[in-house]
C-alpha cells in the first residue's frame, strides 16, 4: 500500500511516516518499480504501535527500546517494565514542576492588585535575576 494509505490505516500524518523511517523506528519501505513507498499490513502495526507509545510520552529512543522487546519472544517483562516505570518517574517530576509553577504564579496573582495602576508585581518578579525570582526559587526548590 502506499503512503497514503498506510497514514490512513495507522492514523500517522505521512510526513511522520517519513520520519520514524528516518530514525529507525520503521524499517526503510520496499519501493515499487515506480519509486513509490510500499507499505505493509505488519508496517500499519508497527506504525500503531508507535503512535500509541509516542502517544504516552515515549522518546524516539524508548519506542525503540519497546519495539525491540514487543519483536523478541523471549524478552523479560522487567525490562518493559522497567522503561514504563521510567517514564512514570519523568511524568512525576514534570507534574511537581507544573505544580510549583502554579503555585508560584497563584502567589504572583495574588500580590497583583489588577487594577488601573502600572504597578504589577508580577512583572516585577519576571524582570528579576533568576536568584532573586519566586517563579525561579519555586522551580529549584522543587528539584533538590
Amino acid at each position: 500500500m502506499h503512503i497514503g494509505e498506510a497514514a490512513a490505516r495507522s492514523g500517522v500524518a505521512a510526513k511522520t511516516i517519513r520520519y520514524y523511517e528516518s530514525v529507525g523506528l520503521l524499517a526503510k519501505a520496499n519501493r515499487t518499480p515506480n519509486g513509490y513507498r510500499d507499505y505493509s499490513d505488519a508496517d500499519v502495526d508497527t506504525l500503531r504501535f508507535v503512535s500509541r507509545a509516542r502517544s504516552l510520552g515515549f522518546s524516539v529512543h524508548q519506542v525503540g527500546e519497546l519495539l525491540d522487546l514487543y519483536r523478541d519472544r523471549k524478552r523479560c517483562s522487567s525490562d518493559v517494565k522497567a522503561i514504563a516505570v521510567a517514564r512514570i518517574a519523568d511524568l512525576d517530576r514534570k507534574v511537581a514542576e507544573m505544580q510549583a509553577m502554579r503555585t508560584t504564579l497563584h502567589q504572583l496573582a495574588d500580590c497583583c492588585s489588577g487594577d488601573d495602576r502600572p504597578d504589577c508585581p508580577i512583572l516585577v518578579d519576571l524582570a528579576q535575576p533568576d536568584s532573586q525570582s519566586l517563579v525561579a526559587a519555586s522551580i529549584s526548590a522543587r528539584s533538590r
